[in-house]
């Protein structure tokens, strides 16, 4: 009985190990752009990114995570989460959406990234959007007006058409 479940506890480690490997699982730590493209549903965004005017400036994890080292984590570990259900159960359909808090995300990582705008639009928007309390309604989020940022007008994972694979550098 001893060797079988040593056996077993063998057999179960070479099988993560090889789930680990070939999830690459590892490479979802790093910041790198390509470990996004290891699902094949995000070289529609990686490829319309790799062209966009972010490219060098802001990576998936600038805009897609908070910038606290703690939250980032954790943001990481949700959204790997509902990705892994989502991919192996195949229920992420044609069109991907985006969660409400992945939402918050992005909206605080652009107007992190591009406060000196903001700010003058908060000031020109103090001007003429006014709420019955004489408080301003900012209620846009920024890809509302800048839809084709960063990543262009994809629609669905079949925008970018013939698009099978990304070369990575």
């Amino acid at each position: 009985m001893k060797y079988v479940a040593i056996f077993a506890v063998i057999v179960t480690l070479g099988i993560f190990a090889n789930l680990v490997n070939e999830s690459k699982m590892l490479s979802y730590l790093s910041s790198d752009p390509s470990a996004c493209i290891n699902c094949h549903t995000m070289t529609t965004h990686y490829a319309t990114w790799e062209h966009s005017s972010h490219r060098n400036r802001a990576t998936c994890v600038d805009c897609h995570l908070p910038r606290d080292p703690f939250d980032k984590m954790l943001a990481k570990a949700q959204d790997g989460y509902h990705h892994s259900m989502a991919m192996t159960l195949k229920s992420y359909g044609p069109n991907l959406r985006i969660s409400n808090d992945a939402a918050k995300r992005i909206q605080n990582n652009c107007i992190a990234c591009h406060q000196e705008v903001v700010s003058q639009i908060m000031a020109n928007s103090a001007l003429y959007e006014k709420k019955a309390d004489n408080t301003v309604q900012m209620g846009r989020r920024c890809w509302e007006c800048h839809r084709g940022l960063p990543h262009g007008p994809t629609r669905n994972i079949s925008a970018t058409q013939n698009n099978f694979t990304v070369k990575v550098n």
